[in-house]
């Protein structure tokens, strides 16, 4: 069974930085892409970042410039760093993974951004 564990999250101030980790296991795939969503408190969930197999990214706009995502070696682990955080990037982060027509989510890791 496929499993995405997120790890990484916490609490840090505003201009603080942030590395979240998502680890795949259970598959003896590669992810065609693999990404970083969000959910804040009353709102739908979004995407942050995404990265192909290639190691093509893109970005939300809120965060370009700030936000980096890459993948390991292994591939299926993907990593985002955060700089510059904002208390509007306040949210739980979920990590996702797609292969064809399945995708694959993490349980999320909270992140909060404090001023």
């Amino acid at each position: 069974q496929v499993q995405l564990v997120e790890s990484g999250g916490g609490l840090v101030l505003a201009g603080g930085s942030l590395r979240i980790s998502c680890a795949a296991s259970g598959m003896f795939f590669t992810f065609n892409t693999m990404g970083w969503y969000r959910q804040a408190p009353g709102k739908q969930r979004e995407l942050v970042a995404g990265i192909s197999r290639g190691d093509n990214t893109n970005y939300a706009d809120s965060v370009k410039g700030r936000f980096t995502i890459s993948r390991g070696n292994a591939k299926n682990t993907v990593y985002l760093q955060m700089n510059s955080l904002k208390p509007e990037d306040t949210a739980v982060y979920y990590c996702n993974a797609g292969r064809g027509s399945a995708v694959y989510w993490g349980q999320g890791t909270q992140v909060t951004v404090s001023s």
